[in-house]
């Protein structure tokens, strides 16, 4: 409220309301929160009308990303009466493993056997229904590569694949001359 007075001593009131409107509570989430690098997840934000992303994101209240590495994201959320909030949403990006494969030895004789042996995971599939486990005894009956998948603790997958040379074994003949003596 405020009271006018003119000079000669006549006073007049008027009354004005502003209206505060509230700032939005701006929340943001990742679903998954953890990937591993290459795949995706998806940024959500709730609590206001419309919503402004950070990293070139763009607007909308939903947004697919794949970082290459741990991300924080910034959304600023506007409500109908024009007043913002914002909310951060990081994206832990987990690495690939570096899976190695190995055979000692690489080269067997036909009957032999060799050991396979798996690294820089934490559990190891391997093909020829072979099963799980970092090293594995196999005799193949012929040349055979084989492909073993590496799962980090964080369920990160790589793969690495190893050879297995098999040789035949010679055909050995033997005659005798003469084939009869006294």
């Amino acid at each position: 409220t405020v009271t006018g007075i003119t000079s000669e001593g006549c006073s007049g009131t008027a009354t004005v309301s502003v209206t505060v409107n509230p700032l939005p509570s701006v929340t943001a989430s990742a679903s998954p929160a953890a990937i591993c690098n290459g795949e995706t997840s998806v940024l959500t934000a709730s609590g206001a009308n419309t919503y402004n992303w950070s990293h070139s994101l763009g607007s909308g209240s939903s947004k697919t990303v794949s970082p290459t590495g741990t991300t924080t994201y910034t959304v600023t959320g506007i409500t109908s009466e024009g007043c913002s909030g914002t909310a951060t949403v990081s994206v832990t990006v987990n690495p690939l493993p570096t899976v190695t494969a190995s055979a000692s030895p690489a080269a067997i004789c036909n009957g032999a056997t060799s050991v396979l042996t798996a690294s820089g995971a934490n559990t190891y599939n391997w093909s020829h229904s072979l099963g799980s486990g970092s090293s594995k005894t196999v005799s193949p009956t012929g040349t055979t590569t084989y492909t073993v998948t590496g799962i980090t603790s964080e369920g990160c997958s790589g793969t690495a694949t190893v050879s297995v040379t098999v040789n035949p074994l010679p055909s050995v003949t033997a005659t005798a001359s003469p084939n009869s003596v006294c």
